[in-house]
This record gives C-alpha cells, sequence and structure tokens, in this order.
C-alpha cells in the first residue's frame, strides 16, 4: 500500500513539472501556454526566440508578449513597430494582426484601438475620427518629422460587436496602428499602457 502512495505521489509530481514550461528569458510561462511538445497544451502555443517570449498571428507574425496573467486567462503583447518615415505598421502587408479563429485566443475588449495614416474613405465608418479623437492626442506626442503626425486618425474600443480576431490594417484604408490596453479618457498620454491585450478561453 505504502508502494503505491509513493508511486502516486511521484507520478503527480512528475506530471506537475510537465504541465508548466520552463522560463523564457526571465518571463514564466504558465499552465496552459506551451512553447513545446513536452510542456503546456500545444493549442496554446507560445514561442521563445532567444530569451523573447513571443506570439505567433494566423499569418506567423511574432508578436513579443510583454505580459501574462494566468488567473485572468489573458495575455498582452507588444503592437506592431510603426515606421516613422512611411507610418505604416511592420504587419501591413499581411492586413494587420489576425488570430486563428479556431484558437482559443481572441482580441479582448480592453484594447482602444487607434489607427493612424487614413484616407478618407474610413470617414463612412462608425469610429470616432474626429478632431477630439483620442489618436491625435498619440500624434501629438509622435516624434518630430514622424509621417504620422497630421494624418488622418480614428480610434474605437475593441468590443464584442467588432471582428475578435483581427485589428485590420491596409493601403487605401490606414495603413498604421496601435492600441492601449485599459485606457481612461482622462489619463494623460504618459501613462498610457501601449499593447493588445489577447484572452484565451481555458482548456476543458
Amino acid at each position: 500500500m505504502m508502494f503505491v502512495v509513493l508511486w502516486l505521489l511521484v507520478s503527480v509530481t512528475h506530471l506537475s513539472a510537465l504541465e508548466e514550461c520552463p522560463k523564457c528569458g526571465s518571463m514564466s510561462v504558465p499552465y496552459p501556454l506551451s512553447t513545446g511538445a513536452d510542456c503546456g497544451n500545444p493549442k496554446y502555443r507560445v514561442y521563445c526566440n532567444n530569451g523573447i517570449l513571443e506570439f505567433s498571428s494566423a499569418d506567423g507574425f511574432n508578436y513579443r508578449i510583454l505580459s501574462i496573467d494566468p488567473m485572468a486567462y489573458k495575455l498582452t503583447i507588444k503592437p506592431p513597430h510603426i515606421e516613422e518615415n512611411s507610418c505604416q505598421s511592420s504587419d501591413l502587408s499581411l492586413g494587420g494582426l489576425r488570430l486563428d479563429e479556431n484558437s482559443p485566443f481572441n482580441i479582448s475588449s480592453h484594447n482602444t484601438v487607434m489607427l493612424l495614416n487614413c484616407s478618407e474613405n474610413i470617414l463612412f465608418s462608425p469610429l470616432n475620427c474626429s478632431s477630439n479623437s483620442l489618436c491625435r492626442q498619440f500624434e501629438e506626442k509622435a516624434s518630430e518629422g514622424s509621417a504620422c503626425k497630421n494624418t488622418l486618425c480614428c480610434s474605437y474600443l475593441k468590443d464584442s460587436s467588432m471582428n475578435s480576431h483581427r485589428i485590420r490594417v491596409r493601403l487605401g484604408g490606414c495603413s498604421a496602428y496601435t492600441s492601449v490596453v485599459n485606457m481612461k479618457s482622462e489619463d494623460p498620454v504618459e501613462w498610457w499602457n501601449y499593447g493588445v491585450e489577447l484572452q484565451w478561453l481555458p482548456p476543458n
């Protein structure tokens, strides 16, 4: 009997050790996130590249993971780089951020998205493209000489009525974007927490 109990304890301890992946650089990789076949849940795949933890979109574009909240089933990824000389997002060629609709991840409703360098066609959309749009504050803080300054921009709060698997940019529409997590309208630009918050469904 004692042998069986000890065997079960060793087995459970071994199983628990396999559940969570090793750290990636200084960042923990909590279950169910998986960096390899021997840890985590393979449906929740993320990537450890030279000590940097990354999330890969449906198009294979990698976004750096800034933070993970396993208790809330959320992680925050870094928005793509915006090219200063053209005000275009580095994922423009892929149409922006697109998640696999069959994966357990989707874009949460805590993101205030700012679309930059837009064409006038966007004015017919239900977005805030007015002079008091939050993206105007972002543009005002852009570095001198930035191609994003004084372009047509719009902002919106991501919600369930919009596609929760995509932030779209394209030539002829808007060519760049950024996002702020948990923004309060009264917060100064210096307090903004840039990122795109994703949430996941817990495994069965």
